[in-house]
């Protein structure tokens, strides 16, 4: 039996058993990506993080990102839990750079009160979605917008109650065309209140979802006249974020918990 170490590290989260839950995987060398697949759906987590050193001096490690079902294009909690990961390995490390395939350079660093990481900023712009706003069980919509190259759709709704209310058909979101389906409201503990559903990537609801927030950011920033903003995700686990719009990029901050350490062992 050959050992691969495997983390389970809780992101956007100060206690365990909150926040979102992401495998961590830290390799020599690319597997088969049928291998990858599998323990991706093996681990049963919204996300399983692959890492492997970068030998293109462009980043420290390569990542990729694999949900029980599929490949995905960017996913941000995984991404600060490898950074955790990484720089809970080495005390002389601020920051770490991850170079992914489709979503450029991701940088994790440490801040005062956990970590704070660099996504691109995805901007949606508006877009008619009937399907979408139906399947969630909602009457209407405030505004509807959609961020085309990733498949995120937003759905703006009055009152936080409404987000944290939905009853969606899961079933019939995973019909449609959106990977991630996002409901926001503003909210009165965070300024900003949210949850996510990933329906077409094999995941009916997301505990806490980061590339939520490369949605999110730009979107809220705009309406509330501010640079920066809290922002709480709504699911059954819950998880805080820090949110702020650099330029083209979102600066999220959050903390991560190690919940589990062990060993997959391949045959």
């Amino acid at each position: 039996m050959t050992p691969l170490p495997l983390y389970q590290i809780d992101a956007f989260a100060d206690r365990p058993f909150t926040g979102n839950p992401a495998a961590v995987v830290p390799l020599d060398h690319w597997l088969d990506d049928h291998l990858l697949q599998q323990i991706a759906m093996e681990n049963n987590l919204s996300e399983t993080a692959f890492l492997v050193p970068d030998k293109s001096a462009k980043a420290d490690y390569e990542l990729r990102w694999f949900t029980p079902t599929t490949e995905v294009r960017l996913c941000g909690h995984a991404t600060l839990a490898s950074g955790h990961y990484v720089l809970g390995s080495d005390a002389a490390l601020s920051e770490v750079r991850f170079r992914t395939r489709q979503s450029g350079v991701l940088t994790v660093a440490r801040s005062e009160t956990g970590y704070t990481m660099s996504l691109p900023a995805w901007e949606a712009t508006r877009a008619a979605m009937p399907g979408t706003v139906a399947a969630l069980g909602l009457d209407h919509a405030v505004e509807s917008l959609r961020h085309a190259a990733s498949g995120y759709t937003l759905i703006i709704v009055d009152r936080e109650s409404e987000v944290r209310n939905l009853r969606p058909d899961f079933r019939a979101l995973g019909e449609l065309d959106d990977v991630v389906v996002i409901v926001s409201a503003q909210g009165s503990a965070a300024d900003v209140v949210s949850r996510a559903f990933a329906c077409g990537a094999g995941i009916d609801e997301d505990p806490v979802t980061g590339s939520a927030h490369a949605v999110l950011t730009p979107y809220w920033t705009a309406k509330l006249g501010r640079e920066h903003f809290t922002a709480y995700q709504a699911s059954a686990r819950g998880g805080w974020l820090g949110c702020t719009l650099d330029g083209d990029r979102v600066i999220l901050e959050g903390r991560c918990v190690t919940v589990i350490e062990g060993s997959l062992l391949l045959a």
